[in-house]
C-alpha cells in the first residue's frame, strides 16, 4: 500500500542526507517534494500545505545531536506529523449494548457488505462476542444473498427479510429478533448508490433515529483518493457518524483518503481492511501507518499477528528447539500453518523495516506453500525429525513422492538449512523470544 508515495517521500529526504544540520536552504526542496507527493497522493493541496507548514516550522532550528542526521531527523518529524494527521492515537470502538448496534453506511461498490461480514467475523474471533448480522439493502438483492453467504461461511446469524421493502422495519424486527437470541451486536448493512442522493441519505438517517446506534462507521474506498474525502463530508454532515473504515488497502491505494479524512470531517478511521478474506480487518493505527508509509515497517503489528495464531505450549516447545537447533521439518510445516493464518505474505513482508520498496513489485503467489507442503508430505517422520538423514538417495524419492523435479527439493533444502542458520542468529540476538505470546 502507498508505494508511490512511500517513494516519492524517501526521494525527498535524500536531499539532505550528508547534510550537518537543517538549514532554510536545504530544508526549502525537501518540504517542495514533500508536498508534491502529498498532492500526487490526491491529499488536497490546503491541507498538504498545512502540513508541511507544520513540518518546516518543527525542523528549522532542530540541533542534529549524535549521529543523527538531517535526513533521519527529517523522517522523524515527519512520521509524528502524518501520526498527528491521521488521528493521533488509535480510536475506541463501542461494542457494548444490550445488543450494540452498529450502523454501516456509504456508496454502493465501497465494500460496506464484505466489511460488515469481516466486522462480524472480527468481533466474534477476537472480542468473543455474538454478533447478528442484518440485511437493510432492498434495492440490491444480491446483496442480502451476499451477506447471507458470508455469515453462514463465518457461523454468524444473518436476518434477512426479502419481501419488506422498508429497511426501518426490518432493523427493528432484527432488533428484537437479535435481543430473543441473546446477541450481543447488531450490524446493520444498508443500502449504497453510485452517488450520493437524498432517498439514501433519508433512509438511513430514519435508521438512525429509530435505533439510535452505537456505533455508525462509514466505509470509504481508500482507492478512491479525494472523491472519498468529499463523499464522508456529505455523509457526515447528514449522519454525523462515529468513524470511518478504509477497504481496499490492498488496491492501488495513492493514500489521499487515509491522510485526508480525518483533518476534513474530524472523525476517527477505526478499521482497515484489504483482500476479500473474512480475517483481512484491523484496528487502525494512525502511528503503525505512518511508519509503513515512510517505509520504517510495523513490527508491532507482525508481532501481534503472530501471537494471535501461536499457541503458547507449542511456541515454547519451538523455542527450545530453536535455542538448542533441533528444529526440523514437522516444525517448518507448523510454522507455515501458522503463517498462511496470519494473512496475505506480501502484507505480511511489507510489516518488516525496508522491505515495502524491495517487495512492490513482487508477485507473491499464496499458492507457493503447497510445492513445499507436498515435499515435507512425502518425507517419512524420522526424515521429518532428522533432517540430515536426507542424503541423495532419499531426496530423488521424496522428489518423486511430491511430484517434484530432483532439483527442487535441493533447493528447498538448501533454503531449509539457511533458514536454520538464520534461527540460530536471531536466538543470539534474542529475537525469536520476543515473538512469543506474552513474551516482551
Amino acid at each position: 500500500m502507498f508505494n508511490s508515495l512511500q517513494e516519492k517521500l524517501e526521494s525527498a529526504f535524500k536531499n539532505l542526507k550528508g547534510q550537518g544540520r537543517i538549514t532554510e536552504l536545504n530544508i526549502a526542496t525537501t518540504v517542495k517534494e514533500i508536498r508534491r507527493a502529498l498532492v500526487d497522493a490526491d491529499v488536497n493541496y490546503k491541507i498538504a500545505k498545512e502540513f508541511t507548514d507544520r513540518i518546516k516550522d518543527k525542523a528549522m532550528g532542530e540541533k542534529v545531536i549524535n549521529a543523527i542526521s538531517p535526513g533521519q531527523l527529517m523522517t522523524k518529524i515527519v512520521k509524528d506529523e502524518l501520526t498527528g494527521l491521521m488521528g493521533g492515537e488509535e480510536a475506541p470502538f463501542n461494542a457494548k449494548g444490550n445488543p450494540a448496534i452498529i450502523l454501516i453506511a456509504g456508496l454502493q461498490g465501497s465494500g460496506k457488505t464484505t466489511f460488515s461480514g469481516k466486522l462480524a467475523n472480527f468481533l466474534k474471533t477476537r472480542k468473543g462476542l455474538s454478533p447478528m448480522l442484518v440485511a437493510a439493502d432492498v434495492y440490491r438483492p444480491a446483496a442480502m444473498e451476499q451477506l447471507r453467504v458470508l455469515g453462514e461461511q463465518i457461523g454468524v446469524d444473518v436476518y434477512l427479510e426479502a419481501e419488506n421493502q422498508d429497511p426501518v422495519s426490518i432493523a427493528q424486527n432484527a432488533l428484537k429478533e437479535a435481543r430473543s437470541k441473546n446477541k450481543n451486536v447488531l450490524i446493520i448493512d444498508t443500502a449504497g448508490r453510485l452517488a450520493i442522493d437524498e432517498v439514501m441519505m433519508t433512509e438511513v438517517a430514519n435508521i438512525k433515529k429509530a435505533l439510535n446506534p452505537t456505533e455508525i462507521l462509514f466505509v470509504v474506498d481508500s482507492m478512491t483518493g479525494q472523491d472519498a474525502v468529499n463523499t464522508a463530508k456529505s455523509f457526515n454532515d447528514r449522519l454525523d457518524f462515529t468513524g470511518v473504515v478504509l477497504t481496499k488497502l490492498d488496491g492501488d491505494t495513492r493514500g489521499g483518503a487515509a491522510l485526508s479524512i480525518k483533518y476534513t470531517v474530524n472523525k476517527p478511521i477505526k478499521f482497515v481492511s484489504s483482500g476479500e478474506k473474512m480475517d483481512t480487518l484491523d484496528v487502525f493505527y494512525p502511528e503503525r501507518m505512518a511508519q509503513r508509509i515512510l517505509g520504517m515497517g510495523d513490527i508491532t503489528s507482525l508481532v501481534e499477528k503472530a501471537q494471535e495464531q501461536f499457541d503458547e505450549e507449542q511456541a515454547k516447545k519451538l523455542e527450545s528447539k530453536i535455542r538448542k537447533n533441533k528444529f526440523d521439518f514437522a516444525d517448518f510445516k507448523m510454522q507455515l500453518e501458522q503463517i498462511k493464518k496470519m494473512g496475505n505474505m506480501k502484507d505480511l513482508m511489507s510489516m518488516i523495516p525496508g522491505m515495502g520498496s524491495k517487495i512492490k513489485d513482487l508477485d507473491v503467489n499464496e499458492d507457493s506453500f503447497k510445492g513445499i507442503e507436498a515435499m515435507i508430505n512425502s518425507m517419512t517422520p524420522a526424515e521429518r525429525g532428522n533432517p540430515d538423514l536426507i542424503n541423495g538417495t532419499r531426496r530423488k524419492r521424496i522428489a518423486a513422492g511430491a511430484g517434484k523435479d530432483i532439483s527442487e527439493v535441493n533447493a528447498f533444502m538448501k533454503q531449509f538449512e539457511q533458514m536454520r542458520d538464520m534461527m540460530k542468529g536471531m536466538n543470539k540476538m534474542n529475537m525469536f523470544g520476543k515473538m512469543m505470546p506474552g513474551r516482551k
